[in-house]
């Protein structure tokens, strides 16, 4: 386990150059200005502890895309690569793991206050599991919607280390009755009239053994800004549940309703999670498990490539069925060859797909289409909701092979 010191200096404290980092303060340098595939998609790349140059959307709360380029690095996302998403200012600049607790309350038999230590003596798992924010691509959507304006790399897969929830809850002892457990944090807001961020979770969800408290990301502990020392890991589900700087676990025995369940993150309630653009729901439910996805990572819109072979890879998930297949495309969708697919990490996990092409001189439509174990397909047309919410549409890359 690392120490307070290591954490200051490998967390928040030291900056580039070695400046120290006040309490108060989370700083980043703007290294350059980068043109995401969106419109007024002009954005700075930032640098922050822990973090190589990323796509900066905001700074307080600090909110960075990864670079799409990374996702041609490999199946599973570097550490100082991975996306930052706070939805509140008061984060945390200075953590003592020493002293850090979790408390397991509410509908329990024995409440517990668990330190790091304790966790760490449980039996744990890893599991390697897609974090995606709810609004990734939402600066794709058209008609536009509100909220952050993200292209595509809200989005990461690491192999995450801890304690599964189902044996955290084992231990406390579930009541009779209970039905959702509720996830709360450190981090906070900085004015009393800001409701605090809060997740809550169905207790079968809570409990299939998936869900872990995770204190190692890809075999090192968790990075400040992705929820040292402690976060939530919800395989198969969105982002927003995936509650960082984790302190506090509740067992309740009615639905939660603040604001963050009962009115934010929430989709149309039918199959495509969708509406006509421009009108709303009837009905909604909470933002819940990934729709299937795919993408092409060694090409990118307007590229110039050269003419003759090449071999074509990206990566395709889902909400944890798993991938079967994934067909391309270079001719806009004519006519589709199915792709030669990568070592399996497991179901939550990216698969890394490859498919060897000829490309003769002229424009080439690129599109990819995944079929997930369950029998999903992307589809051809991109669906729309008021919050810009799950994008699965095939996607569409347009190079020019000269």
């Amino acid at each position: 386990m690392i120490d307070r010191r290591s954490v200051l200096q490998g967390g928040v404290a030291l900056l580039a150059g070695g400046s120290l980092l006040g309490k108060s303060t989370l700083t980043s340098f703007a290294e350059e200005i980068v043109n995401l595939p969106i419109g007024n998609g002009q954005r700075p790349l930032v640098k922050y502890p822990q973090k190589r140059p990323m796509i900066g959307l905001t700074e307080r709360p600090p909110q960075l895309e990864m670079p799409f380029s990374v996702f041609n690095e490999g199946a599973i996302t570097p550490n100082d690569a991975f996306f930052v998403r706070y939805h509140l200012a008061g984060i945390p600049l200075e953590i003592d793991p020493a002293t850090y607790t979790v408390e397991v309350k509410g509908k329990v038999d024995k409440p517990l206050k668990l330190s790091l230590a304790d966790i760490r003596k449980m039996p744990a798992r890893e599991i390697v599991a897609v974090n995606q924010c709810s609004g990734n691509s939402r600066g794709v959507f058209e008609p536009r919607v509100a909220g952050g304006q993200l292209a595509n790399g809200a989005l990461g897969n690491a192999r995450w280390k801890g304690v599964p929830l189902k044996t955290v809850l084992e231990k406390a002892g579930v009541q009779a009755g209970a039905k959702q457990v509720v996830f709360d944090a450190i981090d906070g807001p900085v004015m009393d009239t800001t409701p605090d961020f809060a997740k809550a979770l169905d207790l079968d969800v809570a409990t299939n053994g998936d869900v872990m408290l995770a204190y190692s990301m890809n075999g090192t502990d968790l990075p400040m800004l992705n929820g040292f020392p402690l976060r939530l890991v919800v395989p198969g589900f969105y982002g927003t549940y995936w509650v960082k700087h984790l302190n506090q676990i509740t067992v309740i025995d009615k639905v939660y309703d603040n604001v963050w369940m009962k009115t934010a993150y929430r989709i149309p309630d039918n199959d495509c999670a969708c509406v006509e653009p421009g009108t709303a729901p009837k009905a909604t439910v909470p933002i819940n498990r990934f729709t299937v996805r795919s993408f092409i990572t060694n090409a990118t819109n307007g590229q110039k490539l050269k003419s003759g072979k090449m071999t074509l890879k990206g990566f395709a998930f889902d909400g944890g069925t798993g991938i079967k297949k994934v067909d391309v495309s270079t001719d806009g969708g004519k006519t589709w060859k199915a792709a030669k697919l990568g070592k399996d990490l497991g179901k939550y996990s990216f698969r890394e797909w490859t498919l060897p092409v000829k490309l003769s001189a002229g424009p080439h439509d690129l599109k990819v289409r995944a079929t997930s174990n369950g029998g999903k397909v992307q589809p051809e047309t991109a669906s729309w909701n008021p919050a810009g919410y799950m994008r699965n549409v095939i996607e569409t890359t347009s190079v020019t092979v000269a």
